[in-house]
């Protein structure tokens, strides 16, 4: 089993985003709890080109500083909205004969969801980890 922190870059990982500190402090927490249950943490960087915020060497393209990863965590840079199109993240989950992926990040309607249908289609179990808003 694995978790894939998908797209939680600087440039779109901010204050802008809806509910921003429901979904820091949930990822936060995610990630800690995979680290903590011997879970692999692995992130996804998109990259949408030169003389963009996501490209490679722009501040933006880094991941949150509050989801950094730990030595030896894996990143994988992606170009479109697959994690597993052409960025070694499939041949490297075969090669640990992964099962289990589970899937957290930005875009739901974007990058989770083709992330998720490619990873169901080459076989593996996806699960996908949504924030819960309270109700009061």
């Amino acid at each position: 089993m694995v978790l894939l922190v998908v797209d939680t870059q600087k440039a779109i990982t901010n204050a802008d985003l809806y509910n921003f500190d429901v979904f820091e402090n949930s990822v936060k927490r995610l990630i800690a709890a995979a680290r903590e249950n011997g879970v692999e943490v692995i992130y996804i960087r998109h990259d949408d080109g030169a003389g963009t915020e996501l490209t490679r060497g722009a501040d933006g393209f880094e991941i949150h500083e509050g989801f950094e990863p730990e030595q030896g965590e894996l990143i994988f840079d992606k170009t479109v909205n697959s994690a597993f199109k052409e960025t070694g993240l499939l041949e490297y989950l075969q090669g640990k004969n992964e099962q289990t992926v589970i899937v957290a990040g930005l875009q739901t309607d974007y990058c989770i969801d083709a992330t998720v249908k490619c990873g169901f289609e080459h076989g593996f179990k996806m699960i996908v980890c949504g924030i819960a808003k309270r109700h009061t």
